[in-house]
């Protein structure tokens, strides 16, 4: 009987620098899925890869002195070494100077433009070099790119546009009777009702103020833009052909079961993608899910502070393993998940040198002091018994379950439980205690078999997150016998010491005010008492939240003051989502004179802290306090 397909992608590592370990995070987290549907009996097909073009490599390599290519071989090979050390199970590395992935993407461009879907025109307003994107005055976010916050630059040049709104109802219409299509849920509510319901603009799809790309064919003063470019690989890698010659593996593969991807480049996977296999009559994928980010623990990554962390220099301290539980374990499904050297010291000691390492170390010298490194089952069961064996049979479905929700950090967490109920077990039958007497040597060997075949079941759900270390506990406890000398699976670390070693690795520059965490900003004239007090404070509880449609930055929240109940518009969409709104108790201008912001009335404004970044901090009470109490 054929295997079911499987195809999972990643998105496609921007070839601009050395990846972090957050950018680290998306091809571990696709790997240990992969490798779990693998263990499910899917014929799976796992792409990765670099995307390689545009202004900013183009700018980058001029800056190195090196052609465009020699820089992007270079970076690509350090992320596919990076990927390599990460021990990820990749079947196809694509990058987007393949010579058969360019001639593709020039066809479908021409294909796209014979059928009407791409025209010619001029494309003027601000631009954002970094994120190699147009954005008009309404779109700004405090006069920057509303993408990543940087400065914008005026320009004006030739481009060749797509018709998104020609496609727009089909999609939202997929969206809408695809409730699985767009993962997690808030990812889905955002595109809806932030891009596709408003109505798209027409997308810019060439460019002719650099040559750093793959040119159209037909028009040579322009190269392919870069969504239509890096978004095709995922049908260019497995052998797309739009002139009808496309493989065996693409008509077996496509559509995608899984497009693993980064929350912020969500919008170009759920709806410029969809919306371009439209227009070429291809099926969409199955699903996007857009994971959150890996955060440093001590805030924004910054090379003065020391505190970025690259996964070789992780795996150096801490083995492969053990770094990829970090990731994997420490994300939450749909909210940002932090790292630290201080949180893998304590993750490195607690859960892996003591709950795992400190078992099977224990289990296996036991079973070789007691009875020469073999036992047998002598049904000398007893009630603590039952409940072990009621967690391993039930462990590996629960897993499932997990797993089919792409809960990763909570399928481990089901394994682990079981290992730290194996630990309570020992502690419960106390081993050493019955090797006093002879005449419970059989209700010994009952408890040794019945911890290895719990360690045995846990580790071979291990291998999709820990394949080395699922490989190492399964090798040791053996097929009949285990290993006469247990390998010491983790090494229990000096956090002390770690530290010690990160500073000599990475020694921290002079912080400025600002990293020290104090910011000075223009003094505003001083006011009188009197004029303080004509400002009414009140605390408000918000009830309800979401995002104004006319704009990119504005929230709607209903707040309730006392017994009242006020709308308010507040510009912090780039620091809150709606869901993270509701239920906070916030403080309120209450008096402030009603206006309407972008069409929406609002009345009164709610209290935010601003770091220099630009980033926002909701003012709230420090005690729990009623909604409507005066703040003074």
């Amino acid at each position: 009987m054929e295997k079911e397909k499987y195809y999972i992608t990643t998105a496609i590592a921007y070839t601009s620098g050395k990846p972090h370990i957050g950018n680290t995070y998306e091809i571990v987290l696709a790997d240990a899925i992969a490798r779990y549907k693998r263990s499910q009996g899917y014929d799976v097909f796992f792409q990765t890869g670099t995307d390689e073009h545009g202004q900013k490599i183009e700018l980058k390599a001029e800056e190195a002195g090196v052609t465009p290519k020699e820089f992007v071989d270079s970076v690509a090979g350090e992320i596919k070494r990076i990927w390599d050390l990460m021990n990820t199970s990749y079947d196809k590395f694509i990058r987007t100077t393949d010579a058969d992935h360019e001639k593709q993407v020039q066809k479908i461009f021409k294909k796209l433009y014979d059928q009407g879907d791409i025209y010619k025109g001029y494309y003027e307003g601000m631009y954002c070099t970094p994120c190699e994107s147009f954005f008009t005055e309404s779109q700004l976010v405090d006069g920057k790119c509303p993408d990543c916050g940087r400065e914008v630059q005026p320009a004006k040049e030739e481009a060749y546009f797509f018709k998104m709104s020609k496609y727009a109802d089909r999609l939202i219409e997929h969206i809408n009777t695809h409730p699985e299509f767009i993962q997690p849920v808030s990812r889905k509510n955002e595109m809806m009702n932030n891009f596709l319901l408003p109505g798209l603009q027409d997308l810019c799809v060439s460019r002719t103020s650099f040559k750093w790309g793959i040119p159209v064919d037909f028009d040579p003063d322009h190269v392919v833009y870069v969504w239509l470019d890096a978004l095709t690989n995922y049908i260019t890698g497995i052998g797309y052909d739009c002139g009808g010659e496309s493989t065996e593996q693409f008509q077996k593969n496509w559509p995608a079961d899984l497009h693993l991807i980064g929350k912020d480049i969500i919008r170009f996977h759920t709806i410029y993608w969809p919306i371009f296999l439209m227009a070429l009559g291809l099926p969409l994928p199955r699903q996007v899910f857009g994971h959150p980010w890996l955060l440093q623990g001590d805030g924004k990554m910054s090379k003065s502070k020391g505190n970025v962390l690259y996964a070789d220099e992780l795996v150096d301290f801490f083995g492969v393993d053990a770094v990829r539980y970090f990731v994997l374990h420490e994300m939450p499904f749909d909210n940002d998940g932090v790292i630290s050297w201080e949180l893998m010291v304590e993750r490195m000691n607690s859960d892996l040198a003591n709950t795992l390492g400190n078992l099977v170390n224990r289990t296996i010298s036991m079973t070789n002091k007691y009875f020469g490194g073999a036992v047998t089952d002598k049904g000398a069961a007893e009630e603590v018994d039952a409940d072990l064996k009621a967690v391993t049979g039930n462990m590996p479905a629960a897993v499932e379950k997990k797993m089919a929700d792409l809960r990763v950090a909570d399928a481990i967490t089901e394994i682990f439980t079981l290992f730290k109920r194996c630990n309570k077990y020992i502690d419960e039958t106390m081993p050493w205690a019955l090797a006093k007497d002879e005449a419970k040597r059989d209700r010994l060997e009952t408890v040794l078999f019945n911890l290895i075949g719990s360690i045995k079941a846990g580790a071979r759900a291990l291998e999709p997150f820990m394949p080395e270390t699922s490989e190492k506990i399964l090798a040791q406890l053996g097929d009949g016998k285990v290993t006469e000398k247990p390998e010491i699976l983790f090494q229990r670390l000096d956090l002390e010491e770690v530290m010690k070693r990160v500073e000599e690795l990475h020694p921290a520059v002079e912080e400025t005010e600002e990293e020290a965490g104090v910011i000075d900003i223009e003094a505003k004239p001083e006011i009188t008492f009197e004029e303080f007090g004509k400002m009414q404070f009140q605390v408000g509880e918000i009830l309800e939240c979401e995002a104004v449609k006319k704009s990119r930055k504005l929230l709607c929240s209903k707040v309730r003051v006392g017994s009242q109940i006020r709308q308010i518009v507040s510009g912090i969409r780039s620091s809150y989502t709606p869901e993270e709104m509701v239920g906070k108790k916030v403080m309120v201008l209450v008096n402030l004179k009603p206006a309407k912001l972008a069409g929406v009335l609002s009345e009164g404004m709610l209290l935010c802290a601003e770091d220099a970044d630009g980033n926002l901090a909701l003012v709230t009470p420090e005690k729990e306090m009623p909604a409507g109490a005066q703040i003074s």
